[in-house]
């Protein structure tokens, strides 16, 4: 439909009506929010407020020359769009500095805030009154639903560090110790339980809590000061309950940020409020932080999480299978806990990759299709395989002593696991048959010779057998 010269006089009457600058506000507002993710439009687009309407022009005001250059080059094409879509009658939108004679503008925060058709409701222009989940949306970096403390496998290495997790979650107010400083390498499960006390609290809607990454909070502190909303900065964290910071390493070196950050630790320490810290090491480690810092991180519960053990190992990957509906023989499982054992983010990844394959190809999970389709993994971790790794290997799989491997023992518990590393030393070893003969005992080469055809002859008849060998040769080969 054309809109004529009344069509476009009556449009501007509803805009300068208050009631339709705050409905077409809220919507563009909206989708504004939509395309540019929370974090952008909180750092960016939040202090836009509504100047006055000229002709078919209106203004939009912002607090600083710099923020007007940055939000004009990124999103002024958008905002021209969006507001012609909104109300055709405007050709122009003008973004000002806004001056100290100017009328108070209508914020766009307020006008998100408010519901439609009342945008002057003094009981949701103000912060204290708003509900805790509101409030606590603008601090909270995307937290992974998947990760919570029921997809969290617990083992030894990181019992104690789920503990005091689990603790500040459910008692934040109260827990004993602030601040939590949770450290591990990398893939061991900081970041995870980092975000399952989040989603914790948050479910739990007493609380309000503030989440983000050390790095997210540089830029967030960076973009506070460009746009001369510091004071705004350090309110909104100050208020919170419960602070998280992730990956605090990534301060080492930024002196203003961390000078920022121990403020902030200090207020909200003084404040009875709990912080959650989680870094690569432990509080002492952590050279290039400030001294003050770093003993005022160190004087609560420092909880470590340590690398993970074959047990937890498989234990995490019985929980990956099972969630997947997809059937994962134990023998692979095992293969993949001996193969990948540093990091258990990349543990998982390889599991998901061969889940993956088996769905879209409609094919089984076997040792040979793992092999195949993690070979660029399995690659990385290659090494040299020695004569005593076998021979380790060998012992634990069949639960018998490592020296029974080069004693006189002829039992058959003893000698069947000892034919097998023998046979194996032959297959994955440079080694001649009177050097690995050496190693066993100073056995003669001949020994070695029917020890190897002895294990070839059992894996042609004994599939199980055979499997079982096949598992340590995969595990152990290079």
């Amino acid at each position: 439909m054309t809109i004529g010269v009344d069509d476009d006089e009556s449009a501007f009457s509803r805009l300068e009506d208050n009631k339709g600058l705050a409905e077409s506000w809220l919507r563009i507002c909206g989708r504004l929010k939509g395309e540019v993710g929370e974090v952008e439009y909180r750092t960016w687009l939040t202090q836009i407020a509504l100047g006055p309407i000229d002709g078919d022009e209106i203004t939009l005001l912002l607090p600083t020359r710099f923020l007007r250059d940055w939000v004009r080059s990124q999103y002024g094409d958008r905002l021209n769009e969006l507001w012609h879509n909104e109300v055709p009658a405007l050709r122009r939108v003008e973004l000002q500095v806004a001056r100290p004679g100017d009328p108070a503008p209508l914020q766009l925060a307020e006008v998100a805030a408010s519901p439609v058709g009342s945008p002057s409701a003094p009981e949701e222009q103000n912060p204290a009154t708003k509900p805790v989940a509101e409030v606590r949306s603008d601090l909270v970096t995307a937290l992974d639903s998947r990760f919570t403390f029921d997809t969290f496998v617990v083992g030894k290495p990181n019992e104690f560090a789920y503990a005091c997790a689990r603790r500040v979650a459910e008692k934040p107010s109260s827990v004993g110790f602030n601040p939590l400083f949770l450290y591990g390498g990398v893939g061991l499960g900081k970041t995870h339980l980092m975000h399952a006390i989040g989603a914790e609290l948050v479910r739990s809607g007493n609380v309000s809590v503030a989440y983000m990454s050390a790095e997210k909070f540089m830029y967030r502190f960076i973009a506070a000061i460009r746009s001369q909303s510091t004071i705004e900065f350090k309110e909104q964290l100050r208020s919170v309950d419960v602070l998280m910071i992730d990956d605090l390493q990534f301060l080492i070196g930024k002196d203003n940020t961390q000078e920022e950050f121990f403020h902030t630790f200090n207020a909200l320490v003084d404040a009875g409020r709990q912080i959650v810290v989680s870094a690569d090491k432990s509080p002492s480690d952590l050279s290039g932080l400030e001294d003050r810092l770093r003993t005022r991180l160190g004087c609560g519960m420092v909880a470590d999480i340590h690398a993970t053990t074959f047990e937890l190992r498989i234990s995490i990957l019985e929980a990956k299978a099972a969630a997947s509906g997809v059937v994962v023989p134990a023998k692979v499982l095992e293969f993949l806990a001996h193969k990948i054992t540093s990091n258990v983010r990349e543990l998982e990844g390889a599991l998901n990759r061969l889940i993956a394959h088996a769905n879209l190809f409609g094919r089984p999970v076997t040792l040979e299709a793992t092999q195949d389709v993690l070979h660029d993994i399995l690659k990385a971790h290659d090494r040299r395989v020695t004569i005593e790794e076998i021979q380790k290997k060998v012992a634990e799989h069949w639960n018998i002593r490592l020296t029974d491997m080069s004693s006189a023992r002829r039992a058959r518990n003893v000698a069947r696991p000892r034919q097998v590393a023998m046979y194996l030393a032959k297959q994955l070893t440079s080694r001649s048959l009177p050097e690995i003969g050496r190693k066993f005992g100073n056995r003669d080469h001949t020994t070695v010779m029917h020890a190897v055809n002895r294990v070839t002859e059992l894996m042609e008849r004994d599939a199980a057998f055979a499997e079982d060998v096949e598992l340590m040769r995969r595990m152990l080969e290079s």
